[in-house]
């Protein structure tokens, strides 16, 4: 619940520092002195837009603080633990947002500077505002089905329809996109079957071109390759005036005779044999490939018929011959991640109706949940409008099943009045008047937040257009939510300030130069003569303080 507010420096507050205790309390005061305005300074707290107007003139700049004991809030205590902001050795998590003169806006969590947006998201889980202007929201629809659903407390329910029609949503998405792109897969698909049933019938290996191109040099040249090697082989052992090996022999027998003279020569008579039983094996190995070379004219055909059509492949796909098999298995690819399409789509199909299938469930189950809560509501609104002074008014929630989905499930909405006797019951927009919306409005804030789980409620004028008794039941159904919830209430009527188990007022003072609103507690003593004040006007009489007297709830 909220504990303490702390203003500095805010429109017209100069500086406020409150306590806010447990129960219900009350803020009073006159016609303009800002009875609201400290709801407004905790709504900008808790992350509402921030302008510059916002900021005292004169002043460099507005802080805002709002301290909550969260001991009893699970919700607030896993969400700040998920945002690693909780502070573990206390029960309090304290809010702070500053706005500058120059507009610029910061916002702190326990101490840690967060995102303004961040304060939007925990707001919910501390704090329920209704402002004075509720009841023009009940005229939609849309307010209207989220007041069923607050009142019918099935939150999982809800949630489950939203990730079912989210789930289904995204699948139908997904499978559109598919099938948008099918035409194009299918004019692909044709060409790229030709393309891949061609070059799997050619099907040439990975390094194949580059093999065979080497073969055809070989056997295209295999006269040259036999005739010079002949040559060469000739000269190395079978010249018949004097071959290579008989000149190194020579050369051998030549430096073995120096050697008798001056043995340094050894190590050159040693390369040099050892040059000569290189030369030696050498024409071995070339006469045995002069003997295994043979003219082969139809392994040449065949090799010169396989690189023209590797070559007229390649020109096809505008590709190098090298890289045809790359370009082979790339188009592979592409055929078998189009075939992978097709049973994508099938399978996305099957997944969207089953997905379907699952939202409806869902839709069905949060339906059946509304409609119970709706004979319920309708039977309580029913009673408070009655207790509210409208003896014969009856109150019915319509609710009817469309086959439109959406996230929050297929039912249409209406809130049905009938505020006087005889008077069909219609929708509330064509028979409620000011006063009865208002009234209507406020049993219905009254009723769903009984069952919400936020433990502060701040009524912030919804009392508009009610007095006399009927403004007393009032402030007795607040004062009962008090009990058990931290209730705040922004009110100009006696017989609800009453019913506070403390009340604040507010004043505005002016010294001539500048304007300041300020906040006290009362005590009971002065409690009597605010409300006194409520009852009589500015002349306080004794009649009117024994009227407040009586009119205080103790």
């Amino acid at each position: 619940m909220l504990t303490q507010l702390y203003v500095k420096d805010f429109a017209i507050v100069d500086g406020l520092d409150i306590e806010i205790n447990p129960g219900m309390t009350t803020i009073t005061g006159e016609t303009g002195a800002g009875k609201s305005i400290s709801i407004d300074a905790l709504s900008l707290c808790l992350g509402s837009r921030a302008e510059t107007s916002m900021v005292r003139p004169n002043a460099d700049k507005t802080e805002i603080c709002a301290t909550f004991n969260v001991s009893n809030i699970p919700e607030a205590i896993n969400w700040l633990e998920e945002q690693d902001l909780l502070n573990p050795d206390q029960n309090d998590c304290m809010i702070r947002r500053v706005i500058t003169a120059e507009g610029r806006s910061r916002a702190y969590i326990n101490g840690a500077p967060v995102p303004a947006q961040l304060l939007k998201t925990l707001a919910p889980l501390l704090v329920n505002i209704h402002g004075q202007h509720a009841h023009q929201l009940l005229l939609k629809a849309d307010h209207q089905l989220t007041l069923l659903d607050q009142f019918a407390e099935h939150k999982h329910l809800l949630a489950e329809t939203t990730l079912a029609y989210q789930g289904w949503n995204k699948l139908k998405k997904e499978l559109k996109k598919l099938e948008q792109e099918q035409a194009n897969r299918d004019a692909r698909y044709q060409l790229l079957e030709y393309q891949v049933n061609e070059l799997d019938e050619f099907d040439l290996n990975e390094g194949e071109f580059e093999s065979i191109e080497q073969e055809h040099k070989k056997l295209s040249n295999s006269v040259s390759l036999v005739t010079d090697s002949q040559q060469c082989y000739s000269l190395l052992s079978e010249n018949d005036e004097q071959t290579i090996l008989d000149m190194v022999q020579f050369i051998e027998n030549k430096l073995s005779d120096l050697a008798k003279f001056d043995p340094s020569i050894e190590s050159i008579i040693q390369m040099v044999n050892e040059a000569g039983i290189q030369l030696k094996e050498a024409s071995y190995e070339l006469r045995d490939y002069i003997d295994s070379q043979e003219p082969d004219p139809e392994r040449l055909q065949l090799i010169e018929e396989r690189m023209a059509t590797a070559l007229e492949l390649a020109r096809k796909h505008k590709v190098p011959a090298e890289t045809l098999y790359q370009e082979h298995q790339k188009l592979a690819e592409e055929l078998s991640q189009i075939k992978q399409s097709d049973e994508e789509n099938e399978r996305l199909k099957s997944e969207v109706k089953q997905a379907e299938a699952r939202y409806w469930l869902a839709a069905k189950t949060l339906t059946d949940s509304r409609i119970q809560a709706a004979k319920t509501l309708s039977a309580e609104i029913t009673a408070s409008m009655q207790t509210l002074n409208m003896k014969q008014g009856q109150f019915l929630v319509e609710l009817k099943q469309t086959e439109q989905p959406s996230k929050t499930g297929s039912d249409d909405i209406e809130f049905l009045v009938s505020a006087n006797p005889g008077q069909p019951l219609q929708a509330m927009h064509k028979v409620a008047s000011g006063g009865e919306l208002s009234r209507i409005s406020l049993a219905l804030q009254v009723l769903t937040s009984s069952k919400s789980s936020v433990p502060t409620l701040i009524f912030d004028e919804v009392d508009v257009g009610i007095s006399g008794p009927t403004a007393a039941i009032v402030g007795q159904m607040l004062r009962k939510i008090g009990e058990s919830t931290q209730v705040i209430c922004v009110t100009h009527l006696p017989q609800v300030a009453a019913c506070g188990h403390q009340q604040m007022q507010v004043s505005k003072e002016n010294d001539g130069q500048s304007t300041t609103t300020q906040m006290v507690q009362l005590s009971n003593e002065e409690r009597i003569y605010e409300l006194a004040r409520l009852l009589g006007g500015d002349v306080i009489t004794s009649n009117t303080l024994e009227s407040a007297k009586e009119l205080l709830v103790s």
